[in-house]
């Protein structure tokens, strides 16, 4: 039988999916109710193949955003001449919908709660369907070995050389299209960028002026890259969970896992690591700095699973957030907690969430939606939100004035009058921030941008030269 008239069956998953139709149900099913997970282990007594009906049953996925593979695609498009058949170990349920939306294949088999239909058994239905070596395979792993042995020609998607060698000494190998992921696409998963933030770890060695303290900065470099390591956990995890509301924002789509870059195996795996890792280094530091950690990672991850999702505690929770790695950093290196520090971070970082939730909103309303996708919040909100977040800036910067003269400051500094001259700083950057976002120029996240903006590194740099003077 000529290549031109063998059916040519195509796997689903990391073939032409750049994702696992299994971990995109398991992990809608738990951004819906994290307790699903408790189930798991009592689905699986009914073996693989009941599990994914199991989560078929209780999830929808929306095909329209799921990362297909563009060269898979194409390939599918011009083969018209021959039948093309979807044939993939994820459930009916969920498959026949994006075969229905592609509306390229003339045929689907998929597994039904009963059978699973990988590997083997999926070489064993082709095989019985349309002979032995009378069809080509498109696959992605080392479980389609066991479908090339049977088929006339393989087509090898998103693996190494190695897997190729391998299909090779079953078949003929027609095309092998390689991953293009690497080192990068994980830093950029990890959003090691976003360590940024943990910098905040840092303004108390600065605020009790212990910065040539060297146990001091030691402590707080171990902080820093404890709370660093447990934020990228955070980050993966919720990159994971938030795969549909990402891919429908138009440039959260282009995160690793939302774009099918990285596998979601991995991100499962990973999170947990970096968590691990984390706290391992907190626990070097002090047991009280592990126990702030702690903290912030149930904060984080509470946000992450519900609470982001709840107006208006979505950004207070994000401003005590941004509050907890200053006490993160005052815990590391022993000091007191200051009233005034403590109060100063929490209404200017309240102001900076609600920038950021501003953002979204504005980004939404350019895209004709009325809501923010996997937010409380509709465009209506746009006014008040962004009354509420330039006057809690502005108390913030009240919380800094009355702050000069108290004695806490006092003490601290031998002149503190010329911290006086922080004030218009303060009040012209928070207001110029506003003003960028109203403009539609503000980055996903504020203090990303504040970090990468020229004109915000200008008024950090008189900030430390004033307050260097001031001591």
């Amino acid at each position: 039988m000529s290549t031109s008239s063998r059916p040519l069956c195509v796997d689903l998953d990391g073939t032409l999916l750049r994702s696992d139709i299994l971990y995109e149900s398991l992990l809608a099913l738990l951004a819906r109710n994290p307790l699903y997970l408790l189930m798991i282990p009592f689905w699986l007594i009914g073996g693989k193949a009941a599990v994914k009906r199991k989560l078929a049953s209780r999830v929808r996925l929306a095909p329209e955003c799921l990362p297909y593979d563009e060269r898979v695609l194409d390939i599918l498009r011009t083969t018209t001449q021959r039948p093309r058949v979807l044939c993939t170990a994820s459930d009916q349920i969920l498959v026949q919908p994006i075969a229905d939306h592609l509306g390229l294949f003339e045929q689907v088999i998929a597994s039904d709660g009963r059978t699973n239909l990988s590997g083997r058994n999926k070489g064993k239905v082709l095989a019985e369907r349309f002979g032995e070596r009378g069809f080509d395979y498109m696959g992605n792993g080392r479980v389609d070995l066991l479908v090339w042995e049977r088929s006339a020609g393989a087509i090898v998607v998103n693996n190494g050389p190695r897997l190729a060698r391998d299909a090779a000494r079953r078949t003929e190998i027609l095309a092998h299209l390689p991953s293009q992921n690497g080192l990068l696409t994980w830093i950029k998963a990890l959003r090691v960028y976003q360590w940024l933030k943990n910098l905040l770890v840092l303004v108390p060695l600065l605020t009790a002026h212990r910065f040539l303290d060297l146990p001091a900065v030691t402590d707080t470099i171990v902080a820093f890259l404890a709370f660093g390591l447990c934020a990228s956990g955070v980050y993966v995890l919720n990159d994971l969970l938030d795969l549909t509301p990402d891919r429908m924002h138009p440039r959260k789509r282009k995160r690793p896992f939302a774009a099918g870059r990285l596998p979601l195996l991995h991100g499962l795996l990973v999170a947990p690591l970096l968590t691990l890792a984390g706290f391992a280094l907190a626990l070097l530091c002090s047991p009280a700095f592990a126990v702030v950690l702690l903290c912030y990672y149930m904060m984080t991850l509470t946000y992450s699973l519900k609470l982001k999702r709840i107006v208006m505690i979505d950004v207070v929770l994000l401003a005590a957030l941004y509050t907890v790695r200053i006490i993160g950093g005052t815990v590391a290196i022993g000091s007191d907690l200051s009233f005034w520090l403590l109060a100063f971070s929490m209404f200017v970082f309240l102001s900076l969430a609600m920038l950021k939730r501003y953002t979204e909103l504005a980004s939404a309303l350019a895209s004709g939606k009325e809501i923010a996708m996997g937010r409380g919040y509709s465009v209506a909100d746009l006014p008040l939100v962004q009354s509420l977040g330039a006057a809690a800036g502005y108390i913030g910067v009240l919380v800094f004035a009355l702050y000069i003269n108290s004695p806490e400051s006092l003490e601290l500094y031998s002149n503190p009058k010329l911290l006086w001259l922080l004030c218009p700083i303060l009040l012209y950057w928070i207001s110029r921030m506003w003003i960028v976002s109203h403009r539609g120029d503000m980055h996903d996240d504020p203090i990303v941008f504040a970090a990468m903006d020229r004109v915000s590194q200008v008024v950090i740099g008189l900030c430390v030269v004033i307050v260097l003077a001031a001591i």
